[in-house]
């Protein structure tokens, strides 16, 4: 357990920040353009995906904050 303050936590913070507006910028950016044309419900899925999509990398970008180890 960590008792004192590490410096992956702030720069971890600012990095999943930046790399979060990056991801959502290319997805508003390029998205529309492939699947713009389609019928809403055929879009709702893609959206919603990409959505959640984010969030397979979070775990293991959280461990590596909380104990410096990309793995737990």
């Amino acid at each position: 357990m960590r008792t004192e303050p590490t410096w992956r936590i702030p720069i971890g913070v600012l990095l999943l920040i930046l790399a979060l507006a990056v991801y959502s910028l290319v997805i508003a950016r390029y998205v529309p353009e492939l699947i713009g044309s389609w019928p809403a419900l055929a879009q709702t899925p893609v959206y919603l995906i990409l959505g959640i999509a984010w969030l397979l990398p979070l775990r293991r970008f959280l461990i590596w904050m909380e104990t410096g180890r990309w793995k737990a």
